[in-house]
């Protein structure tokens, strides 16, 4: 495992200067990184798709559990020395995308995991997008600053559900399962962060449907909650046609017209979306 004072040695190496803008924070806790490890459940047979591996503190304890490991690493740098890092700790090669997360569309071993340390400014964007694109990915867990993690494991009817939490909900349950120390990064970043964990959801479990469905019911969560404030039928209003015509959809998918889109769960943005679809 890679401990503080190696990370700053390799940092150094490659004259780094951590980045803000690519939220450059690198663990530098073993410890953190086997509890990561160890909550996403690795175990040998497992294809693990990593986001971010940095210097490679994450990916070695990854490796300790299953050979079968694909990281993703934006920065040329890092994703250069990363092979050279694993092999001086023993490990076997792995495959290495230098490419930004959210221009990833293909992998060539499909995981069924997903691990990451995910830079505060994309983690919502970059982990719907791989749930979005990566069917094969089941469960996972993801470090990300705590207000985003309260986000998207929020519940219909609390302060922080939002897009966010209504989206993730469409693939997978999500959990905050704890809080991590602002001392196990360098540099130490001045938020606090979370381990999120989740769980994609068994056919019978999700709300099944065309990725036109998925489309169509995302667009009214983005609508409900940009206009928060507002009863659905106004909120809705500008998507649908009127308010007339929104409150009709939402009359016929069992929708109260007065109801705000924060007291909605997925299944029942799923239904409004198939009442506006079956109206057209």
């Amino acid at each position: 495992m890679l401990g503080a004072a190696e990370i700053r040695t390799l940092a150094q190496g490659l004259e780094l200067r951590p980045s803000k803008s690519l939220g450059q924070n690198f663990v530098v806790d073993a410890n953190t990184c086997l509890k990561i490890a160890r909550m996403a459940g690795v175990e040998a047979s497992d294809r693990v798709v990593e986001i971010g591996p940095g210097l490679g503190s994450l990916t070695l304890a990854l490796l300790s559990f299953t050979k079968n490991v694909t990281a993703i690493e934006l920065d040329k740098r890092l994703a250069s020395k990363l092979q050279e890092t694993l092999r001086t700790h023993g490990s076997e090669e792995i495959e290495i995308i230098n490419q930004d997360a959210l221009e990833v569309r293909s992998l060539e071993k499909q995981p069924n995991k997903l691990v990451a340390n995910l830079p505060y400014n994309v983690s919502v964007p970059v982990l719907l997008t791989f749930l979005e694109r990566f069917p094969s990915i089941q469960s996972g867990v993801v470090m990300v600053q705590y207000e985003v993690a309260e986000r998207l494991a929020a519940k219909p009817g609390s302060k922080s559900y939002g897009v966010p939490s209504a989206k993730a909900a469409w693939w997978c349950d999500v959990q905050l399962r704890d809080s991590v120390s602002r001392t196990v990064f360098w540099p130490i970043p001045n938020i606090d962060s979370a381990l999120l964990t989740f769980q994609r959801h068994k056919p019978s479990g999700e709300p099944i449907g065309s990725e036109e469905l998925r489309t169509v019911t995302f667009a009214l969560i983005d609508a409900a909650f940009g206009k928060r404030r507002k009863m659905l039928r106004a909120a809705l209003a500008g998507l649908i046609g009127s308010s007339a015509k929104a409150e009709a959809v939402l009359a016929k998918a069992g929708i109260d017209p007065t109801a705000r889109g924060e007291s909605l769960d997925i299944t029942q943005f799923a239904e409004i979306a198939k009442a506006w679809q079956a109206s057209k």
